[in-house]
């Protein structure tokens, strides 16, 4: 249920591996509405063979507060603004190429089950009513969860995210810089963004958190266009061409994903990360593994609840620690030279190191951060930075596999180290 990147990529792997497969979608083509900035990693698009035509590549990530801005430049891109669209589309295809059934415009009005399980769906398709009997349903219908709230399974997501975005075309663009913009002036609980599509394209958009923030993210986007804050001013005229809006769970791994004949895949399953409510590549990779884990359920002819519970062991053992290191409020004690881990540091796994120098010469403090990679690390960590006036003089970003190490030369507003411990704890 659902043609977005968790349910075409479902799809795809189920229909790859012989199964008969029927891809629902309730709009009347894939993605004709868009509801997120689709910002990810080049080497995950990559990876799950999204051609290069289908995103514009980042080698610049500027940050901004209300007082400060700190810019990070790459020797070679390495993040990536999907079209969103494209790239949908061509998953969707993916699964089609391979034997699935593209039913568009077609609405799922009613759940079949016997004995308690689900067998099947009803569904309308323009003046028809469908019948889809299954033996395996992966509910990918997002944010809603369609198929798993009408089985009474799941209630409404109660910490989410809500953004809104335009896609415009503007008049000064760097097409591989971004910008992410915190403070209250932009969201109270978020944080605003512009992201480069390429060809003088880009969105413009606003996160905020919910029920953290009664702020609505459309009237905070229109009035930072209109009053021209911040990096926005510097884009010049602005004409508006798309207008999104999407809806993204933010309560971890709080959800069951299996049950008997179905699973829970993409934001139905709560596959987002909290910190920086990015989920595309989590709704393709256990997309995917959702539809071949359904496949050879069905081919051994076991679909029951244990049968596939080695998906939601598999995509929560792997996602799990990512998640934790956003979420995590408890205190540990890294190994650090001379000072103690500031708190702002203290959502990092606890196999992280930090140490800590300061360079009289350069007139900089150096951090140099070890730890394990995951979305949105440097974003939390250039947003402590912009937050207390700290200034980047020099970095260097490094990733080796699943590790990052990177380090940050950082003065003061008045150019001197942060050698006082109150201004480090900071």
């Amino acid at each position: 249920m659902g043609a977005g990147p968790a349910g075409s990529s479902a799809a795809y792997a189920a229909a790859k591996n012989g199964i008969k497969v029927a891809l629902l979608e309730k709009e009347e083509n894939v993605a004709q509405t868009v509801r997120t900035s689709g910002v990810t990693l080049i080497d995950y698009a990559k990876e799950f063979g999204i051609p290069e035509d289908c995103y514009n590549p980042i080698r610049t990530y500027n940050f901004c507060s209300p007082n400060n801005t700190i810019s990070i430049s790459d020797d070679k891109p390495k993040a990536a603004v999907l079209d969103v669209r494209k790239t949908f589309r061509f998953l969707a295809d993916q699964a089609k190429k391979n034997g699935a059934e593209i039913f568009v415009n077609t609405n799922v009005t009613e759940v079949i089950t016997e004995g308690g399980n689900i067998v099947g769906v009803k569904a309308s398709s323009a003046n028809d009513e469908i019948t889809f009997r299954a033996k395996m349903v992966i509910d990918a219908s997002g944010f809603q969860s369609v198929v798993s709230k009408s089985l009474g399974l799941v209630k409404q997501w109660k910490r989410f995210g809500v953004g809104a975005e335009y896609e415009a075309e503007v008049e000064n663009v760097n097409s591989d810089t971004w910008w992410m913009m915190v403070g209250q002036m932009y969201s109270p609980a978020g944080y605003a963004w512009i992201f480069p599509l390429g060809k003088n394209l880009v969105r413009i958009g606003v996160g905020v958190g919910k029920p953290e923030s009664e702020v609505d993210p459309t009237e905070r986007l229109d009035e930072l266009i209109e009053k021209g804050v911040g990096p926005i001013k510097d884009l010049g005229k602005i004409t508006k061409k798309e207008f999104h809006y999407g809806l993204i769970p933010n309560e971890g791994l709080s959800r069951k994903t299996v049950y008997d004949n179905l699973i829970l895949v993409g934001d139905t399953a709560g596959m987002a990360n909290p910190l920086v409510l990015e989920g595309i590549r989590y709704a393709i990779k256990y997309g995917r593994v959702a539809g071949d884990t359904a496949s050879k359920a069905i081919k051994s002819g076991d679909t029951s609840e244990k049968a596939l519970r080695h998906y939601e062991e598999t995509w929560k053992k792997e996602i799990e620690p990512k998640i934790i290191n956003s979420l995590e409020k408890e205190k540990f004690n890294p190994k650090l030279i001379k000072k103690k881990l500031p708190r702002h540091f203290l959502t990092l796994k606890k196999d992280t190191k930090i140490e800590i120098s300061h360079d009289m010469k350069n007139r900089w403090t150096q951090l140099d951060i070890k730890t394990a990679d995951r979305p949105g690390l440097l974003s939390s960590i250039c947003s402590v930075f912009v937050k207390n006036n700290a200034s980047i003089k020099k970095a260097r970003i490094s990733t080796y596999g699943e590790r990052a190490e990177d380090r940050f030369c950082i003065s003061s507003l008045e150019e001197t180290p942060f050698l006082k411990k109150p201004a480090l704890d900071k």
